[in-house]
């Protein structure tokens, strides 16, 4: 089972070699905190599923909402809590990726504000996604720079990818993602897990932790406070 918390809609899936036995997405106004646990037992009764017959879980840990990506770390914590069950933490921007099936760049992009994007790229030729650059946070300068050196076709996806796209679509070979697979998906959280159960790398639930890339931004302020309090 699979579980997406890391923007403002959240996601849980149930995949099987490749394939999705079973998806629920909502985007309402209510809070992660109040659909999430009821998404997933709606989830396992409509595939006739019970927890203990889930055979490992994943997450996506991040970047994202700070309060989204915790909210779903402990929810899945929670699920495996006393069970050995084997946890994948995975990269929201990897995800992304997994969202598109067709071969080319894929730069995946989420809005950081302040003129940057959480970002990471990977080149899919039909069957294997392989990484071309980490997770990280950059300037839309810098990410416009990358992709003017890059002769590939280059589709962007995330939520901050109509903003990118914007940006560069003055430039050959740029493309937006489809709407319908730009933003996250908890199916294509349970793609890569599948791969990093495969490698043998999952973990104990204990192991989970978030991967914010950055500093929230009330302790960014608080530092930059105390840094000016000791500049005087």
């Amino acid at each position: 089972m699979a579980i997406d918390t890391s923007a403002k809609a959240a996601s849980a899936a149930i995949t099987e070699d490749g394939k999705i036995l079973g998806e629920f997405y909502l985007n309402t106004r209510l809070t992660h905190s109040q659909t999430l646990l009821p998404m997933i037992h709606a989830l396992l009764s409509a595939a006739s599923l019970t927890l203990e017959e889930i055979g490992g879980l994943a997450v996506s840990v991040g970047p994202g909402s700070f309060t989204g990506l915790r909210i779903g770390i402990a929810t899945v914590k929670g699920l495996g809590f006393g069970r050995k069950v084997l946890c994948a933490p995975v990269s929201t921007l990897e995800a992304l990726c997994r969202n598109i099936g067709e071969p080319a760049r894929i730069c995946a992009v989420m809005d950081a504000r302040c003129a940057q994007v959480y970002t990471a790229t990977f080149d899919f030729d039909g069957e294997t996604y392989t990484r071309v650059t980490e997770d990280e946070a950059v300037s839309l300068e810098e990410l416009e720079t990358r992709v003017k050196k890059t002769q590939k076709t280059t589709i962007f996806v995330g939520d901050g990818a109509e903003m990118c796209y914007n940006k560069m679509k003055a430039l050959p070979n740029v493309r937006l993602s489809a709407e319908n697979v730009r933003f996250q998906r908890a199916s294509s959280v349970g793609f890569v897990a599948q791969t990093v159960f495969s490698k043998g790398e999952g973990v104990n639930v204990g192991e989970l932790n978030p991967r914010y890339l950055r500093l929230p931004q009330a302790q960014r302020e608080r530092l930059s406070r105390m840094s000016e309090g000791e500049g005087k």
